[in-house]
This record gives structure tokens, C-alpha cells and sequence, in this order.
């Protein structure tokens, strides 16, 4: 049973930075396309960054050029670097894999403030 952990969430400032991490043990873990996901109070979980198994990346327009996404497939791990956060950055942030989604991991929380 594929077990996903996130880690590396906190309180941090407006404007400050955060590197989370995602490890997501399965076989073939390179063949996979990775996703992160975050979910505000109150609101549905959303898609924020995707990375395919070539490396290829996408993201949500509110994230765009503020976070990246990247993988170790050494590691079977994946990285979410957020810069310059926000206050509607704060979220538990998830991931899975993207076309094959796995049970849920706790997530980590995010909170953006002053």
C-alpha cells in the first residue's frame, strides 16, 4: 500500500518562503505524474502544480512564477519551493499521484501571516 507523507509546512510571514516535500514510495515511482494540491478552510481542495515523468511542469495561475515543483525520482520525492507567499497561500498542502491518485496522505499545513 503506496503510504504518501507530506512535511515541511509552518507559519510563516507574507512574503517569506517554505520548501515542502512529498514522499511517495511505489514502484516505478519515474514513470509517474506528481501533483500537489492545497485545500483553505472552506473551500475544495485545489490542483496548485503538476511535474510529469519527463519533467514537464505546470501551475495554477495564482502560483505561477512564485512556486516550483520538482522531483527526485532517486528519492521517490517531490518538492513544492513557494516564494513569495501570501496570505491566500495558507492551505493544507497535499499530493498525489496525478492520474493515478492514491489514498490521501494528513497533508501539511501552510499558514501565511504576520
Amino acid at each position: 500500500q503506496v503510504q504518501i507523507v507530506e512535511s515541511g509546512g509552518g507559519l510563516v510571514q507574507p512574503g517569506g518562503s517554505l520548501r515542502l516535500s512529498c514522499a511517495a514510495p511505489r514502484s516505478y515511482f519515474r514513470i509517474y505524474d506528481m501533483a500537489w494540491y492545497r485545500q483553505a478552510p472552506g473551500k475544495q481542495r485545489e490542483l496548485v502544480a503538476t511535474i510529469t515523468s519527463g519533467q514537464r511542469t505546470n501551475y495554477a495561475d495564482s502560483v505561477q512564477g512564485r512556486f516550483v515543483i520538482s522531483r527526485d525520482n532517486a528519492k521517490n520525492t517531490v518538492y513544492l519551493q513557494m516564494n513569495s507567499l501570501k496570505p491566500e497561500d495558507t492551505a493544507v498542502y497535499y499530493c498525489n499521484f496525478a492520474k493515478t491518485p492514491r489514498p490521501w496522505g494528513q497533508g501539511t499545513q501552510v499558514t501565511v501571516s504576520s
